[in-house]
């Protein structure tokens, strides 16, 4: 527990100092407040709650170079049996249609399992966002795939690239073989299979200060390559912009980079992507209970902007009226053709 706080602080300490850095901008570059009032939009705020993501916890067993969570192996925080059961509360009284479950790898937590099952009975689309290599490292989680397929659960897996050398020089030596072995696990369960019901979506995100290609090119990209390689199938492939924050930030600011990918956001604000932003429909639980218009504001430590805090205190009717809750790295899911965790906008 100790060790835990000790963490807690020191990922709030880093916050602090990344909004810091992301308030300000060189001179010439509009922020996100300056983009919304171009376009006549004075505050964000949210429609109907139709998506709760709800972070299980920090703990995985990799450790990506862009990860915006910071997970990795030696994180302890999970979320509590309390937390849980506030969860599946909220979710029968606000008529929440999916709940995306998320981490790290949300598959790690203890009771993972039987939450599923729970939201499973309740005829709720389950959304787990796996690395793919977990479902290949041991006894255990090798059995999670017939699990989902059993529940009925959509899979959205990370897959940077579909070469190994720029996969696994973002996630790690083995990264891509390992990710190929659990893709062909999940295809021969029905997974991506034209008619199966059984939905497998892929993730990509640049491996640099760019913006992501085209979805549907890249996507016929990934189709062909991956099955003409290995005769692996998907549904869709998913875009997302790297976000200048956590261990992404970090890495522009090395590399010298902050300011022209800064840049590179603004100018390429999209306003007919703001009514498809997912902190309009979405509302992220972090592991401890608390709420954030996304999970990249929990990353942030910015909290919503309301008196309901926490899940355990919910109150839709209060969260409706509240503003969601903005800074520059916003500018990241504006630009080019939008970004949010189901893939591009417009």
């Amino acid at each position: 527990m100790r060790k835990t706080l000790h963490r807690r602080g020191a990922d709030i300490g880093k916050a602090e100092v990344q909004i810091k850095k992301l308030s300000s901008l060189i001179e010439g570059v509009d922020g996100f407040s300056e983009k919304l009032s171009n376009i006549g939009v004075s505050n964000l705020q949210p429609n109907k709650l139709e998506i709760l993501q709800i972070n299980l916890g920090y703990m995985c067993n990799m450790t990506c170079e862009h990860c915006h969570v910071d997970a990795g192996p030696d994180r302890k925080e999970m979320m509590s049996h309390e937390v849980l059961e506030s969860c599946l509360k909220t979710i029968k009284s606000t008529g929440v249609h999916t709940v995306d479950l998320t981490g790290g790898a949300p598959e790690m937590h203890p009771k993972f399992k039987w939450f599923v099952e729970k939201l499973s009975e309740m005829s709720i689309r389950v959304i787990v966002r796996s690395n793919l290599t977990i479902l290949v490292s041991g006894k255990k989680f090798k059995t999670y795939p017939q699990f989902f397929a059993d529940n009925g659960v959509v899979v959205i897996a990370s897959l940077p690239c579909y070469t190994k050398g720029n996969t696994d020089k973002q996630r790690g030596n083995g990264a891509f073989s390992n990710s190929i072995k659990a893709l062909l696990v999940l295809n021969k369960l029905g997974y991506g299979k034209k008619d199966s019901g059984l939905e497998l979506d892929l993730v990509f995100n640049p491996g640099g200060a760019s913006l992501p290609s085209d979805q549907k090119l890249l996507e016929a990209d990934y189709k062909k390559v991956l099955f003409d390689d290995f005769k692996i199938e998907f549904n869709a492939l998913f875009t997302i912009t790297n976000l200048p924050i956590s261990r992404f930030l970090d890495y522009l600011l090395v590399i010298g980079k902050y300011e022209s990918y800064m840049k590179l956001l603004s100018d390429s604000f999209n306003a007919k992507s703001i009514g498809g932003l997912m902190c309009k429909n979405t509302l992220s639980v972090r592991w401890d209970g608390n709420l954030y218009d996304c999970d990249f504001n929990q990353m942030l430590e910015m909290p919503v902007s309301s008196s309901i805090g926490s899940i355990l205190d919910f109150n839709y009717d209060q969260l409706l009226k509240r503003n969601i809750v903005i800074n520059n790295h916003c500018l990241g899911c504006t630009a080019g053709s939008g970004s949010s965790c189901q893939g591009s906008l417009v």
